[in-house]
Order: structure tokens, then C-alpha cells, then sequence
């Protein structure tokens, strides 16, 4: 079993939790090509606009780019690198953990178990992101699970050291609320368009997403191959497994998607994006 730096088993915990905020994934990175599973290795001075200037808007960038190079190298000589499998448990809700963690490469799941046992999709979390930062800075308990969907590499920041970094540095501390601050926006939009936009809408748009950032080319389309269940697709886009499931049969009897355990052929990107409607511009 993995353990954290502190010598305990990093059992789970994602980010600041934004419940029921389906999946405000952060899509504003540009688009790459799918032309593979997952994305490549972290490397900070390509994100667009780098991560040197915030301005006084909320950061575009993961938390990881817009710090700068200084501030970088130090979570680097505190934190320690660590690996996870596909769908092992980084931070497991109700933990007393302590610690927060950098998404280098990968993503990862965050969810939540609810009074019936009900799995509730929180997000999905990419490279450069912080999670688990709640429970890293206040010392809480973790309020959600963090799951790998594809191989991980992370950076455990104890919290001791992470907020006496914070204490140290004014303008990454700076740059933790402002991410924090966009991921509550995200969520604000988000349960605001599900009152406007259908079911169908948010899972082509979650579709496309997926498809432009973790899908493999094929001979007749994308393929996405995470391990998300049925019963996730619709926590993520916040509707019944029952009315999922009649959305995908409609789309596979039109020839717009293949599903398998664990993957799903989207053959056409853009029907899927004409589907999301006018509002669905690649990025969420």
C-alpha cells in the first residue's frame, strides 16, 4: 500500500468540494488531438499565456501553471512525488489525512457517498490541479473521494509545510483563492444551466470534452476508455441512470456512439458538439 509522507495510507480526498457541481471540469486548456489516452507530461511554460501574470480576474490556468518558476521548485523540494494506478484510491471521504496533492499527470475523480449510499459525482479533476487543499490547510477530514481514472503522478504536500509555503509566498496563496473562487463560479454556472439546458445537451457537451482531451483515435471515431460507469456519466451531468441509458440508446440507434464496459466510440465529435447546442463551445 502507498502512504503519504507522514506515514500514513493517503486513503482520499479531492478538492475543495463544490457539491453537486457535475462535471465543472476545467476545459480551458487548448484542445489537443486525440491521438492519445492520456494527457502528455506536465510542462508548465506551455500553457497558454504561462502562469507568470494573474492580473485581477480568477486564474485561467490549474493552480500547478500559474504559479511561477520560484514557487514551483519549492512545493517541489517539500512535496514528494507518487504514483497511482487506474482507479486506485489517492484520498478516501471522512480521512483524517493530512495533506493536500498536485495533479502532474493524469485525472482523477472526485465523488461522495451519500446517506443511502449513492455515489454522487462531484468532478473530474486534470493535470495541474490542487486537490484535497481543504482538508490540507484546515486540517478536516476529507469530504470526498479522489480516484484515479488514468495513471497518476502526483505531488503530496504535507500540510504543515504547504501553509507555512503559503504563509511565505503572498502571491501563490493569492493564486489558491482565486482557484478556489473559480471552481465555486464553475459550479454557480453550472447548476444555473442545468435548469436551462437537457440532459442530452450536458452529455454530448461531457462527451466531446472527453473525447478532444483522453480519446484515442480509431478506424470509425473516438474512443474513450476511462473507467467511468453508467451510474457516473449520469452524476456527472446531474440526471437518472434511467434517462442516460434512453439517451444512449437513441444515440447508438443513430449511429452516433458505441458503448462497451468501461468505454464508449464516439464516432462523431461533431454531432455530438451540434447536439450540446449553441452553448457548447469545447470548453466548460
Amino acid at each position: 500500500m502507498r502512504h503519504a509522507p507522514d506515514g500514513t495510507s493517503p486513503s482520499d480526498c479531492p478538492t475543495p468540494t463544490r457539491t453537486g457541481t457535475g462535471y465543472s471540469v476545467p476545459w480551458t486548456q487548448t484542445a489537443r488531438p486525440a491521438d492519445s489516452l492520456r494527457p502528455a507530461p506536465l510542462h508548465w511554460h506551455r500553457w497558454p499565456g504561462g502562469g507568470e501574470a494573474m492580473g485581477s480576474g480568477h486564474p485561467k490556468a490549474p493552480f500547478w501553471y500559474a504559479l511561477t518558476d520560484h514557487h514551483r521548485t519549492e512545493l517541489l523540494r517539500i512535496g514528494k512525488r507518487q504514483d497511482f494506478a487506474p482507479e486506485e484510491v489517492i484520498v478516501r471521504e471522512r480521512d483524517p489525512t493530512a495533506f493536500a496533492v498536485v495533479l502532474l499527470d493524469g485525472c482523477v475523480k472526485v465523488s461522495t457517498v451519500g446517506v443511502r449510499g449513492y455515489q454522487a459525482i462531484l468532478g473530474i479533476r486534470n493535470a495541474g490541479d490542487l486537490v484535497g487543499e481543504q482538508a490540507g490547510v484546515d486540517g478536516g477530514r476529507r469530504s470526498a473521494t479522489l480516484s484515479a481514472l488514468t495513471r497518476v503522478e502526483a505531488l503530496i504536500l504535507p500540510a504543515e509545510q504547504f501553509r507555512v509555503f503559503l504563509r511565505s509566498h503572498p502571491n501563490a496563496a493569492e493564486i489558491l483563492h482565486r482557484t478556489v473562487s473559480g471552481r465555486l463560479r464553475e459550479a454557480d454556472r453550472y447548476r444555473a444551466a442545468v435548469g436551462s439546458r437537457t440532459p442530452e445537451q450536458r452529455l454530448a457537451d461531457l462527451l466531446v470534452h472527453l473525447g478532444r482531451r483522453y480519446g484515442s483515435r480509431a478506424d470509425d471515431g473516438v474512443l474513450i476508455e476511462l473507467p467511468l460507469s453508467q451510474e457516473d456519466f449520469a452524476g456527472l451531468v446531474l440526471t437518472s441512470q434511467r434517462t442516460l441509458g434512453r439517451v444512449l440508446e437513441q444515440w447508438r440507434t443513430r449511429g452516433l456512439v458505441v458503448t462497451g464496459r468501461r468505454s464508449m466510440l464516439v464516432r462523431s465529435l461533431t454531432g455530438l458538439r451540434e447536439l450540446a447546442g449553441a452553448e457548447s463551445d469545447g470548453e466548460v
